[in-house]
Protein backbone atom coordinates (compact mmCIF):
# COMPACT_ATOMS: atom_id res chain seq x y z
CA UNK A 1 0.00 0.00 0.00
CA UNK A 2 1.23 3.49 -0.83
CA UNK A 3 1.00 5.08 2.63
CA UNK A 4 2.39 8.37 1.38
CA UNK A 5 -0.41 8.65 -1.20
CA UNK A 6 -3.01 7.69 1.42
CA UNK A 7 -1.69 10.39 3.77
CA UNK A 8 -1.91 13.04 1.02
CA UNK A 9 -5.48 11.99 0.19
CA UNK A 10 -6.46 12.15 3.87
CA UNK A 11 -5.01 15.63 4.15
CA UNK A 12 -6.85 16.73 1.02
CA UNK A 13 -10.08 15.27 2.39
CA UNK A 14 -9.66 17.07 5.67
CA UNK A 15 -8.91 20.33 3.89
CA UNK A 16 -11.94 19.86 1.67
CA UNK A 17 -14.20 19.13 4.63
CA UNK A 18 -12.81 22.11 6.51
CA UNK A 19 -13.39 24.42 3.55
CA UNK A 20 -17.00 23.27 3.16
CA UNK A 21 -18.00 24.66 6.54
CA UNK A 22 -16.64 28.21 6.37
CA UNK A 23 -19.09 31.13 6.68
CA UNK A 24 -18.05 32.35 3.24
CA UNK A 25 -19.16 29.11 1.61
CA UNK A 26 -22.59 29.37 3.22
CA UNK A 27 -22.82 33.02 2.16
CA UNK A 28 -22.10 31.96 -1.42
CA UNK A 29 -25.25 29.84 -1.43
CA UNK A 30 -27.06 33.19 -1.67
CA UNK A 31 -27.04 33.40 -5.46
CA UNK A 32 -28.43 35.79 -8.06
CA UNK A 33 -30.38 32.96 -9.71
CA UNK A 34 -32.04 31.80 -6.49
CA UNK A 35 -32.96 35.38 -5.63
CA UNK A 36 -34.49 35.81 -9.07
CA UNK A 37 -36.46 32.59 -8.76
CA UNK A 38 -37.99 33.72 -5.48
CA UNK A 39 -38.62 37.30 -6.59
CA UNK A 40 -40.34 36.23 -9.79
CA UNK A 41 -42.97 34.68 -7.52
CA UNK A 42 -43.08 37.28 -4.72
CA UNK A 43 -43.36 40.20 -7.16
CA UNK A 44 -45.44 38.34 -9.74
CA UNK A 45 -48.90 39.28 -10.97
CA UNK A 46 -50.52 36.55 -8.86
CA UNK A 47 -49.54 38.46 -5.70
CA UNK A 48 -51.44 41.55 -6.93
CA UNK A 49 -49.09 44.02 -5.27
CA UNK A 50 -49.27 42.43 -1.78
CA UNK A 51 -51.44 45.10 -0.18
CA UNK A 52 -52.15 44.84 3.56
CA UNK A 53 -54.59 43.11 3.83
CA UNK A 54 -55.30 41.29 0.57
CA UNK A 55 -55.44 37.79 -0.95
CA UNK A 56 -52.11 38.54 -2.65
CA UNK A 57 -50.47 39.24 0.69
CA UNK A 58 -51.79 35.94 2.01
CA UNK A 59 -50.34 34.10 -0.99
CA UNK A 60 -46.97 35.73 -0.34
CA UNK A 61 -47.19 34.75 3.34
CA UNK A 62 -47.91 31.14 2.38
CA UNK A 63 -44.96 31.11 -0.01
CA UNK A 64 -42.50 32.51 2.55
CA UNK A 65 -43.64 30.20 5.36
CA UNK A 66 -43.47 27.27 2.93
CA UNK A 67 -39.87 28.11 2.08
CA UNK A 68 -38.94 28.41 5.76
CA UNK A 69 -40.52 25.01 6.43
CA UNK A 70 -38.74 23.40 3.48
CA UNK A 71 -35.38 24.73 4.71
CA UNK A 72 -35.98 23.14 8.09
CA UNK A 73 -36.44 26.34 10.07
CA UNK A 74 -38.32 26.11 13.33
CA UNK A 75 -41.74 27.79 13.27
CA UNK A 76 -41.09 30.99 15.17
CA UNK A 77 -44.35 31.63 17.02
CA UNK A 78 -45.32 28.76 19.30
CA UNK A 79 -45.46 26.19 16.53
CA UNK A 80 -46.65 28.55 13.80
CA UNK A 81 -44.73 30.52 11.21
CA UNK A 82 -47.34 33.28 11.48
CA UNK A 83 -47.74 36.03 14.03
CA UNK A 84 -51.19 37.33 13.18
CA UNK A 85 -52.68 40.66 14.22
CA UNK A 86 -56.16 42.06 13.77
CA UNK A 87 -57.13 44.90 11.46
CA UNK A 88 -60.29 46.93 11.70
CA UNK A 89 -61.89 48.68 8.76
CA UNK A 90 -64.05 51.70 9.43
CA UNK A 91 -66.41 52.68 6.63
CA UNK A 92 -68.35 55.92 6.68
CA UNK A 93 -72.04 55.07 6.49
CA UNK A 94 -72.87 58.73 7.15
CA UNK A 95 -70.76 61.87 7.37
CA UNK A 96 -72.20 65.34 7.76
CA UNK A 97 -70.81 68.82 8.40
CA UNK A 98 -73.23 71.72 8.90
CA UNK A 99 -72.10 75.29 9.61
CA UNK A 100 -74.65 78.02 10.25
CA UNK A 101 -77.34 75.90 8.63
CA UNK A 102 -75.34 75.13 5.47
CA UNK A 103 -74.51 71.49 4.68
CA UNK A 104 -71.19 70.58 3.13
CA UNK A 105 -70.34 67.58 0.98
CA UNK A 106 -68.18 64.82 2.45
CA UNK A 107 -65.04 64.03 0.41
CA UNK A 108 -65.69 67.13 -1.70
CA UNK A 109 -65.70 69.97 0.84
CA UNK A 110 -64.36 68.11 3.85
CA UNK A 111 -62.89 64.73 4.77
CA UNK A 112 -61.59 63.01 7.91
CA UNK A 113 -57.88 63.01 8.70
CA UNK A 114 -58.63 59.44 9.73
CA UNK A 115 -61.96 57.73 10.24
CA UNK A 116 -62.93 57.69 13.90
CA UNK A 117 -64.07 54.24 14.97
CA UNK A 118 -66.84 55.73 17.13
CA UNK A 119 -69.99 57.43 15.93
CA UNK A 120 -69.91 61.21 16.32
CA UNK A 121 -72.58 63.78 16.98
CA UNK A 122 -70.90 67.01 18.08
CA UNK A 123 -72.35 70.50 18.20
CA UNK A 124 -70.40 73.71 18.81
CA UNK A 125 -71.72 77.28 19.19
CA UNK A 126 -68.26 78.67 18.50
CA UNK A 127 -64.84 77.68 17.30
CA UNK A 128 -61.30 78.85 18.03
CA UNK A 129 -59.34 80.06 15.01
CA UNK A 130 -55.61 79.87 15.85
CA UNK A 131 -53.97 80.88 12.56
CA UNK A 132 -51.45 78.19 11.67
CA UNK A 133 -51.68 76.53 15.09
CA UNK A 134 -47.91 76.69 15.60
CA UNK A 135 -46.26 76.84 18.99
CA UNK A 136 -42.47 77.08 19.27
CA UNK A 137 -39.87 79.06 21.21
CA UNK A 138 -40.62 82.25 19.23
CA UNK A 139 -44.28 81.89 18.27
CA UNK A 140 -47.51 80.94 20.04
CA UNK A 141 -50.61 81.01 17.87
CA UNK A 142 -52.69 80.06 20.92
CA UNK A 143 -51.59 83.09 22.94
CA UNK A 144 -54.55 84.25 25.04
CA UNK A 145 -56.95 81.70 23.48
CA UNK A 146 -58.57 79.04 25.67
CA UNK A 147 -59.44 76.11 23.38
CA UNK A 148 -60.39 73.54 26.00
CA UNK A 149 -63.46 71.54 24.89
CA UNK A 150 -63.73 73.65 21.74
CA UNK A 151 -63.50 73.09 18.00
CA UNK A 152 -60.03 74.28 16.95
CA UNK A 153 -59.46 75.51 13.39
CA UNK A 154 -56.07 76.24 11.83
CA UNK A 155 -54.38 76.58 8.44
CA UNK A 156 -52.30 73.76 7.01
CA UNK A 157 -48.62 74.48 6.43
CA UNK A 158 -46.69 77.44 7.81
CA UNK A 159 -46.64 81.23 7.25
CA UNK A 160 -44.37 82.84 4.71
CA UNK A 161 -40.82 83.35 5.95
CA UNK A 162 -41.37 80.94 8.85
CA UNK A 163 -38.12 79.39 10.04
CA UNK A 164 -37.29 76.84 12.69
CA UNK A 165 -34.21 74.94 13.74
CA UNK A 166 -36.18 71.70 13.41
CA UNK A 167 -37.01 70.27 10.01
CA UNK A 168 -39.36 67.73 8.47
CA UNK A 169 -41.38 65.70 10.95
CA UNK A 170 -39.74 67.46 13.90
CA UNK A 171 -40.90 70.91 12.80
CA UNK A 172 -43.59 72.58 14.95
CA UNK A 173 -45.34 73.27 11.61
CA UNK A 174 -45.57 69.56 10.71
CA UNK A 175 -49.24 68.57 10.67
CA UNK A 176 -49.01 65.83 13.31
CA UNK A 177 -47.20 68.15 15.71
CA UNK A 178 -49.83 70.86 15.26
CA UNK A 179 -52.58 68.31 15.91
CA UNK A 180 -50.76 67.09 19.01
CA UNK A 181 -50.48 70.67 20.29
CA UNK A 182 -54.22 71.26 19.82
CA UNK A 183 -55.07 68.07 21.66
CA UNK A 184 -52.72 68.84 24.52
CA UNK A 185 -54.55 72.14 24.91
CA UNK A 186 -57.86 70.30 25.19
CA UNK A 187 -59.39 70.54 21.71
CA UNK A 188 -62.65 68.58 21.37
CA UNK A 189 -62.37 68.50 17.57
CA UNK A 190 -59.97 69.88 14.97
CA UNK A 191 -60.39 71.27 11.46
CA UNK A 192 -57.38 71.80 9.22
CA UNK A 193 -57.91 74.30 6.40
CA UNK A 194 -56.26 73.21 3.18
CA UNK A 195 -56.48 74.31 -0.44
CA UNK A 196 -57.18 70.80 -1.69
CA UNK A 197 -58.17 67.72 0.23
CA UNK A 198 -55.16 65.37 0.32
CA UNK A 199 -55.52 62.42 -2.04
CA UNK A 200 -55.04 59.92 0.78
CA UNK A 201 -58.23 61.02 2.56
CA UNK A 202 -60.45 60.46 -0.47
CA UNK A 203 -60.89 56.81 0.49
CA UNK A 204 -64.12 56.29 2.40
CA UNK A 205 -62.77 53.36 4.36
CA UNK A 206 -59.46 52.41 5.87
CA UNK A 207 -57.91 49.64 7.94
CA UNK A 208 -56.03 50.17 11.15
CA UNK A 209 -54.24 47.66 13.37
CA UNK A 210 -55.22 46.69 16.88
CA UNK A 211 -51.88 47.34 18.58
CA UNK A 212 -51.71 47.70 22.33
CA UNK A 213 -50.36 51.09 23.30
CA UNK A 214 -50.50 52.57 19.79
CA UNK A 215 -53.34 54.98 20.48
CA UNK A 216 -51.64 56.32 23.56
CA UNK A 217 -48.45 56.92 21.62
CA UNK A 218 -50.12 58.95 18.87
CA UNK A 219 -52.50 60.66 21.28
CA UNK A 220 -55.05 61.34 18.53
CA UNK A 221 -58.23 61.04 20.55
CA UNK A 222 -60.34 63.86 19.04
CA UNK A 223 -61.89 63.84 15.56
CA UNK A 224 -59.86 65.66 12.91
CA UNK A 225 -61.11 66.90 9.56
CA UNK A 226 -59.65 68.64 6.55
CA UNK A 227 -61.83 71.42 5.13
CA UNK A 228 -61.21 73.22 1.85
CA UNK A 229 -61.86 76.64 0.34
CA UNK A 230 -65.58 75.98 -0.12
CA UNK A 231 -66.03 75.82 3.64
CA UNK A 232 -63.78 78.84 4.27
CA UNK A 233 -65.62 81.01 1.75
CA UNK A 234 -69.05 80.06 3.08
CA UNK A 235 -68.10 80.83 6.68
CA UNK A 236 -65.87 83.90 6.24
CA UNK A 237 -67.12 85.40 2.99
CA UNK A 238 -63.49 85.54 1.79
CA UNK A 239 -61.49 83.26 -0.48
CA UNK A 240 -58.76 81.14 1.03
CA UNK A 241 -55.85 83.17 -0.33
CA UNK A 242 -57.28 86.32 1.25
CA UNK A 243 -57.51 84.55 4.60
CA UNK A 244 -53.94 83.21 4.29
CA UNK A 245 -52.59 86.67 3.42
CA UNK A 246 -54.43 88.22 6.35
CA UNK A 247 -52.95 85.65 8.76
CA UNK A 248 -49.45 86.03 7.28
CA UNK A 249 -49.65 89.81 7.63
CA UNK A 250 -51.09 89.73 11.13
CA UNK A 251 -54.43 91.21 10.06
CA UNK A 252 -56.67 88.19 10.66
CA UNK A 253 -58.68 88.11 13.87
CA UNK A 254 -57.55 85.07 15.84
CA UNK A 255 -59.55 83.72 18.76
CA UNK A 256 -63.10 82.61 19.48
CA UNK A 257 -65.63 83.08 16.67
CA UNK A 258 -69.38 82.55 17.03
CA UNK A 259 -70.61 79.94 14.55
CA UNK A 260 -72.97 76.99 14.82
CA UNK A 261 -71.14 73.84 13.78
CA UNK A 262 -72.49 70.30 13.74
CA UNK A 263 -70.32 67.26 12.95
CA UNK A 264 -72.08 63.95 12.54
CA UNK A 265 -70.49 60.66 11.56
CA UNK A 266 -71.73 57.09 11.64
CA UNK A 267 -69.33 54.27 10.91
CA UNK A 268 -69.62 50.56 10.31
CA UNK A 269 -66.75 48.27 11.16
CA UNK A 270 -65.43 45.06 9.66
CA UNK A 271 -62.43 43.00 10.60
CA UNK A 272 -59.48 41.46 8.74
CA UNK A 273 -56.02 40.28 9.69
CA UNK A 274 -52.42 40.24 8.53
CA UNK A 275 -49.37 38.28 9.60
CA UNK A 276 -45.67 38.53 10.20
CA UNK A 277 -43.84 35.39 9.04
CA UNK A 278 -41.25 34.12 11.52
CA UNK A 279 -38.75 31.31 11.05
CA UNK A 280 -35.94 30.47 13.45
CA UNK A 281 -32.54 28.81 13.27
CA UNK A 282 -31.95 27.87 16.88
CA UNK A 283 -28.60 28.65 18.45
CA UNK A 284 -26.35 26.48 20.57
CA UNK A 285 -24.69 27.69 23.78
CA UNK A 286 -26.26 31.16 23.50
CA UNK A 287 -29.63 30.11 22.11
CA UNK A 288 -31.52 32.38 24.55
CA UNK A 289 -29.99 35.43 22.90
CA UNK A 290 -31.14 36.54 19.47
CA UNK A 291 -30.28 38.29 16.22
CA UNK A 292 -33.32 39.23 14.13
CA UNK A 293 -33.20 39.82 10.38
CA UNK A 294 -36.21 41.59 8.88
CA UNK A 295 -37.76 42.86 5.66
CA UNK A 296 -41.32 43.82 4.79
CA UNK A 297 -43.09 41.59 2.28
CA UNK A 298 -46.07 43.86 1.69
CA UNK A 299 -46.38 46.58 -0.95
CA UNK A 300 -49.19 48.95 -1.98
CA UNK A 301 -51.43 46.64 -4.02
CA UNK A 302 -53.38 47.96 -7.02
CA UNK A 303 -54.73 51.36 -7.98
CA UNK A 304 -58.34 52.22 -8.82
CA UNK A 305 -57.81 51.21 -12.45
CA UNK A 306 -56.49 47.79 -11.47
CA UNK A 307 -52.82 48.48 -12.23
CA UNK A 308 -50.57 46.27 -10.12
CA UNK A 309 -47.78 47.88 -8.13
CA UNK A 310 -45.39 44.94 -8.18
CA UNK A 311 -42.94 46.13 -5.51
CA UNK A 312 -40.01 44.12 -6.83
CA UNK A 313 -37.44 46.33 -5.15
CA UNK A 314 -39.78 47.67 -2.43
CA UNK A 315 -39.49 45.35 -0.68
CA UNK A 316 -39.50 42.18 -2.70
CA UNK A 317 -35.71 42.47 -2.82
CA UNK A 318 -35.41 42.48 0.97
CA UNK A 319 -37.94 39.67 1.31
CA UNK A 320 -36.06 37.30 -0.99
CA UNK A 321 -32.77 38.26 0.67
CA UNK A 322 -34.23 37.14 4.01
CA UNK A 323 -35.45 33.90 2.42
CA UNK A 324 -32.00 33.17 1.01
CA UNK A 325 -30.21 34.03 4.25
CA UNK A 326 -32.57 31.77 6.16
CA UNK A 327 -31.65 28.91 3.84
CA UNK A 328 -27.92 29.64 4.23
CA UNK A 329 -28.12 29.57 8.04
CA UNK A 330 -30.22 26.41 7.91
CA UNK A 331 -27.56 24.74 5.75
CA UNK A 332 -24.88 25.79 8.23
CA UNK A 333 -26.81 24.25 11.11
CA UNK A 334 -27.32 21.00 9.19
CA UNK A 335 -23.56 20.93 8.54
CA UNK A 336 -22.90 21.18 12.26
CA UNK A 337 -21.85 24.83 12.09
CA UNK A 338 -25.01 26.50 13.30
CA UNK A 339 -25.00 29.87 15.10
CA UNK A 340 -24.34 30.24 18.81
CA UNK A 341 -27.23 32.70 19.18
CA UNK A 342 -30.67 32.02 17.77
CA UNK A 343 -31.22 33.82 14.46
CA UNK A 344 -34.78 34.95 13.76
CA UNK A 345 -35.85 35.57 10.17
CA UNK A 346 -39.00 37.67 10.00
CA UNK A 347 -40.84 39.19 7.07
CA UNK A 348 -43.34 41.76 8.28
CA UNK A 349 -46.56 43.10 6.79
CA UNK A 350 -48.15 46.53 6.90
CA UNK A 351 -44.92 48.51 6.50
CA UNK A 352 -46.40 50.61 3.73
CA UNK A 353 -49.38 51.47 5.94
CA UNK A 354 -47.25 52.70 8.83
CA UNK A 355 -44.86 49.97 10.05
CA UNK A 356 -47.80 47.95 11.38
CA UNK A 357 -46.21 44.50 11.48
CA UNK A 358 -42.96 45.51 13.12
CA UNK A 359 -44.83 47.67 15.62
CA UNK A 360 -47.03 44.71 16.49
CA UNK A 361 -43.98 42.49 17.00
CA UNK A 362 -42.16 45.12 19.08
CA UNK A 363 -45.27 45.54 21.24
CA UNK A 364 -45.88 41.77 21.43
CA UNK A 365 -42.40 40.25 21.05
CA UNK A 366 -42.20 36.50 20.65
CA UNK A 367 -38.58 36.65 21.84
CA UNK A 368 -37.52 39.14 24.54
CA UNK A 369 -36.21 42.42 23.13
CA UNK A 370 -33.83 42.72 26.08
CA UNK A 371 -32.11 39.56 24.81
CA UNK A 372 -32.20 40.61 21.15
CA UNK A 373 -28.65 41.58 20.29
CA UNK A 374 -29.47 43.47 17.07
CA UNK A 375 -31.94 43.93 14.25
CA UNK A 376 -30.69 43.90 10.65
CA UNK A 377 -33.43 45.35 8.46
CA UNK A 378 -33.45 45.23 4.66
CA UNK A 379 -35.69 47.57 2.69
CA UNK A 380 -34.89 47.95 -1.04
CA UNK A 381 -31.49 46.48 -1.98
CA UNK A 382 -32.12 45.33 -5.56
CA UNK A 383 -31.59 48.49 -7.62
CA UNK A 384 -29.18 51.32 -8.28
CA UNK A 385 -30.51 54.47 -6.64
CA UNK A 386 -30.78 57.75 -8.49
CA UNK A 387 -27.73 59.20 -6.71
CA UNK A 388 -25.48 56.46 -8.15
CA UNK A 389 -26.73 56.31 -11.74
CA UNK A 390 -23.79 56.56 -14.13
CA UNK A 391 -21.16 56.40 -11.39
CA UNK A 392 -18.21 54.01 -11.51
CA UNK A 393 -19.22 52.36 -8.23
CA UNK A 394 -22.91 52.09 -9.11
CA UNK A 395 -22.80 48.30 -8.93
CA UNK A 396 -20.78 48.04 -5.73
CA UNK A 397 -22.39 50.14 -2.99
CA UNK A 398 -25.08 50.02 -0.34
CA UNK A 399 -26.42 52.64 2.06
CA UNK A 400 -25.78 51.80 5.71
CA UNK A 401 -28.20 53.66 7.96
CA UNK A 402 -28.21 53.64 11.75
CA UNK A 403 -24.86 52.02 12.61
CA UNK A 404 -23.99 55.29 14.38
CA UNK A 405 -26.85 54.90 16.88
CA UNK A 406 -27.52 52.90 20.06
CA UNK A 407 -24.28 50.87 19.95
CA UNK A 408 -20.64 51.62 19.23
CA UNK A 409 -20.28 47.99 18.10
CA UNK A 410 -22.39 48.35 14.95
CA UNK A 411 -19.98 50.41 12.85
CA UNK A 412 -16.80 48.36 13.44
CA UNK A 413 -18.64 45.06 12.93
CA UNK A 414 -20.04 46.31 9.62
CA UNK A 415 -16.66 47.56 8.44
CA UNK A 416 -14.89 44.38 9.51
CA UNK A 417 -17.16 41.93 7.70
CA UNK A 418 -17.33 44.14 4.61
CA UNK A 419 -13.55 44.52 4.39
CA UNK A 420 -13.10 40.78 4.84
CA UNK A 421 -15.83 39.46 2.57
CA UNK A 422 -17.91 41.73 0.32
CA UNK A 423 -15.83 44.91 -0.17
CA UNK A 424 -18.83 47.07 -1.04
CA UNK A 425 -18.72 50.84 -0.80
CA UNK A 426 -20.58 51.58 2.43
CA UNK A 427 -22.36 54.90 2.00
CA UNK A 428 -23.35 56.42 5.34
CA UNK A 429 -24.62 59.78 4.09
CA UNK A 430 -28.04 59.21 5.69
CA UNK A 431 -26.60 58.86 9.17
CA UNK A 432 -26.64 62.00 11.24
CA UNK A 433 -28.64 64.99 9.97
CA UNK A 434 -30.81 63.52 7.22
CA UNK A 435 -33.69 65.70 5.92
CA UNK A 436 -35.33 62.57 4.46
CA UNK A 437 -35.46 60.97 7.95
CA UNK A 438 -34.82 57.51 6.44
CA UNK A 439 -33.82 56.07 9.81
CA UNK A 440 -37.34 56.65 11.10
CA UNK A 441 -39.16 55.29 8.04
CA UNK A 442 -38.63 51.53 8.00
CA UNK A 443 -39.24 48.61 10.31
CA UNK A 444 -35.95 48.69 12.20
CA UNK A 445 -37.16 51.86 13.94
CA UNK A 446 -39.70 49.91 15.99
CA UNK A 447 -36.81 47.84 17.35
CA UNK A 448 -34.55 50.87 17.84
CA UNK A 449 -37.12 52.83 19.81
CA UNK A 450 -37.30 49.83 22.15
CA UNK A 451 -33.55 49.88 22.65
CA UNK A 452 -32.47 47.20 20.15
CA UNK A 453 -29.44 48.30 18.09
CA UNK A 454 -30.41 48.25 14.43
CA UNK A 455 -28.92 48.67 10.95
CA UNK A 456 -30.97 49.53 7.86
CA UNK A 457 -29.69 48.41 4.43
CA UNK A 458 -30.96 50.47 1.48
CA UNK A 459 -30.17 51.20 -2.17
CA UNK A 460 -31.79 54.64 -2.31
CA UNK A 461 -34.89 55.78 -4.19
CA UNK A 462 -35.30 55.55 -7.95
CA UNK A 463 -37.72 56.57 -10.68
CA UNK A 464 -39.90 53.47 -10.18
CA UNK A 465 -40.38 53.93 -6.43
CA UNK A 466 -44.05 53.26 -5.55
CA UNK A 467 -45.01 52.92 -9.20
CA UNK A 468 -46.32 49.96 -11.22
CA UNK A 469 -42.95 49.95 -13.00
CA UNK A 470 -41.04 48.61 -9.97
CA UNK A 471 -40.72 45.21 -11.67
CA UNK A 472 -38.49 42.14 -11.54
CA UNK A 473 -36.81 42.84 -14.88
CA UNK A 474 -35.19 45.98 -13.42
CA UNK A 475 -33.51 44.24 -10.50
CA UNK A 476 -29.72 43.91 -10.50
CA UNK A 477 -29.54 40.40 -9.08
CA UNK A 478 -25.74 40.21 -8.82
CA UNK A 479 -25.73 43.38 -6.74
CA UNK A 480 -28.70 42.13 -4.72
CA UNK A 481 -26.80 38.93 -3.94
CA UNK A 482 -23.69 40.81 -2.84
CA UNK A 483 -25.67 43.10 -0.56
CA UNK A 484 -27.53 40.12 0.93
CA UNK A 485 -24.18 38.41 1.58
CA UNK A 486 -23.04 41.48 3.52
CA UNK A 487 -26.10 41.20 5.77
CA UNK A 488 -25.50 37.44 6.11
CA UNK A 489 -21.90 37.95 7.25
CA UNK A 490 -22.99 40.67 9.67
CA UNK A 491 -25.67 38.39 11.15
CA UNK A 492 -23.14 35.55 11.34
CA UNK A 493 -20.65 37.71 13.24
CA UNK A 494 -23.33 38.99 15.64
CA UNK A 495 -24.70 35.51 16.22
CA UNK A 496 -21.29 33.98 17.00
CA UNK A 497 -19.31 36.66 18.86
CA UNK A 498 -18.75 36.23 22.57
CA UNK A 499 -20.86 39.17 23.75
CA UNK A 500 -24.18 40.63 22.64
CA UNK A 501 -23.93 43.93 20.80
CA UNK A 502 -23.59 46.47 23.58
CA UNK A 503 -26.15 49.21 24.15
CA UNK A 504 -24.07 52.23 25.05
CA UNK A 505 -25.65 55.10 23.10
CA UNK A 506 -28.96 56.90 23.37
CA UNK A 507 -31.35 57.04 20.44
CA UNK A 508 -31.67 60.59 19.07
CA UNK A 509 -35.11 62.14 19.33
CA UNK A 510 -37.10 61.35 16.19
CA UNK A 511 -40.63 61.62 14.91
CA UNK A 512 -42.16 59.36 12.31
Amino acid sequence: MNYKLLFVLLLAGCASAQKAVTPEDFAKTITAQDLKNHLTIIAGAEMEGRNTPSPGLEKAADYISGQFKNFGLKAGNNGSFRQTYSLYKDSAAEMKLTINGKDFQAYSDFAPFFLNKDDLNQHFDEFAFVGYGIVDDRRNDYDGIDVKNKLVVFLNGSPKNYTTALSGRLSPAFISNKIKTAMEKGAAAIMVITEKLPARVNSRSTYRPQISGAAGRTGMNAPIYYVNENVVSAVSGENLQTVISAVDNGNAPLGIQKNNVTIRQRTVQSQASASNIIGVVEGSDKKDEYVIVTAHYDHVGKDAEGNIYYGADDDGSGTVAVIEMAEAFAKAKKAGKGPRRTVIFMTVSGEEKGLWGSEYYATNPVYPLAKTSANLNIDMIGRIGEEYLGKSDAENYVYIIGDDKLSTDLNPITDMVNNKFTKLKLDRRYNGDDPERFYYRSDHYNFARNGVPAIFYFNGVHADYHKPTDTVDKINFNLLAKRAQLVFHTAWEMANREEMVKRDMKLPVGVR
